[in-house]
């Protein structure tokens, strides 16, 4: 059931355990694989706890149930208290809004982030299973994610630092989540049960508990088939990482052409920066490719294309049908979060501008 492929002797891992039973058991499977007489794993094993500042009395136990398991087996817990509620709201006063879910999980990977930059651990190891990859993929799914999000949840993250470099491990990512139960009733180790795991207020839950189950009648592998999904679309996303950044500095100019050749590159407060595309140049191009390489322009400049959004600047451009967006030169679009889309005789113009304020 543990993917060891990217545990290494030496290394210094910390396990993420909430109290139920994937994390528990990942943390009992870490345990008894550093402990084998033969070919055991010969790392630094130590576990790390998050508050994080909700369901009260329940979050409570949920901390000194896994204080008292890592008491017993002697490993390490680091605890961090956090207050989800405090972040949503900042957030929401900043027009960032975060929902209670994302911003429960960006806390808990700041502090994995914080416990490998401070040299306490080398990876941080999440209990993420196959049951959570099928969730996420079809949550994905119906949200219209591209590859990038279809690829669903990574078995390696690195965690990019100047000082320490580290990883986030998902070892239990082919597992099923009744074989970790399983595990634990045999080993008579108890678990804990998240009351929110059965609030229908969220859309994972929501998926778990209803929709899953009746695609299970149409197929019974198909938590299986949206796991494979992920991994082809994760293997496809980075082939195509590999041809954009080998492309995209070829055909990404900046700016705007000026009279008598070259370009400039506008400091105008409003506007963070223009890349463009000559025309001709995607032509040359398929649809897939074509449709890559503006997505890459526009995520240069930190935007982020929808499936439609990127249509319509195609069509912009010249490419399929749309009578509702403009292709005329000089025709502007006017995308999501500031980001405009121009036409010129030549070229197809992305720039970054401050949305228009009501009047």
């Amino acid at each position: 059931m543990l993917n060891r492929e990217h545990i290494y002797p030496g290394d210094r891992i910390c396990a993420a355990v909430s109290g139920g039973a994937d994390s528990v058991a990942m943390l009992l499977l870490l345990y008894a694989a550093n402990a084998l007489p033969r070919n055991a794993l010969g790392v630094g094993l130590s576990a790390v706890h998050v508050h994080h500042g909700l369901r009260g009395d329940e979050a409570d136990a949920d901390l000194a149930f896994v204080e008292t398991v890592c008491v017993r087996l002697e490993v390490p817990l680091h605890v961090h208290h956090a207050s989800v509620p405090d972040r949503v709201a900042k957030a929401r006063e900043a027009g960032q809004p975060e929902t209670v879910e994302e911003a429960a999980r960006n806390l808990r990977y700041e502090i994995f982030r914080q416990l490998i930059a401070e040299g306490h651990a080398d990876s941080i190891l999440t209990a993420h299973t196959l049951d959570d990859q099928a969730e996420t993929v079809l949550m994905k799914l119906l949200r219209g994610a591209w590859t990038e999000g279809l690829s669903g949840i990574h078995p390696v993250v690195i965690v990019p630092n100047a000082a320490r470099p580290g990883k986030i491990l998902r070892p239990l990512l082919s597992a099923r989540r009744a074989e970790l139960e399983e595990f634990l009733r045999n080993n008579k180790q108890p678990w804990r049960t998240d009351s929110s795991n059965v609030d229908e207020a969220f859309t994972r839950n929501r998926i778990r508990h209803h929709l899953l189950p009746i695609l299970r009648e149409y197929n019974p592998l198909i938590d299986q088939t949206l796991a494979n999904l992920a991994e082809l679309a994760r293997d496809d996303e980075a082939r195509w990482q590999v041809e954009l950044s080998r492309i995209l500095p070829q055909i990404l100019l900046p700016g705007k052409p000026v009279r008598g050749g070259g370009r400039a590159v506008s400091t105008a407060p409003g506007d963070s920066g223009s890349v463009a595309i000559e025309i001709e140049r995607l032509r040359g191009f398929d649809p897939a490719l074509r449709r890559r390489v503006v997505r890459g322009a526009a995520r240069s400049l930190g935007a982020r294309l929808s499936f439609d959004d990127t249509a319509r600047l195609l069509v912009l451009a010249g490419f399929g049908a749309d009578p509702s967006a403009p292709a005329r030169p000089s025709a502007t679009l006017h995308l999501p979060a500031g980001l405009r889309g121009e036409r010129s005789a030549r070229e197809l113009r992305l720039y970054r501008a401050d949305e228009p304020k009501d009047t």
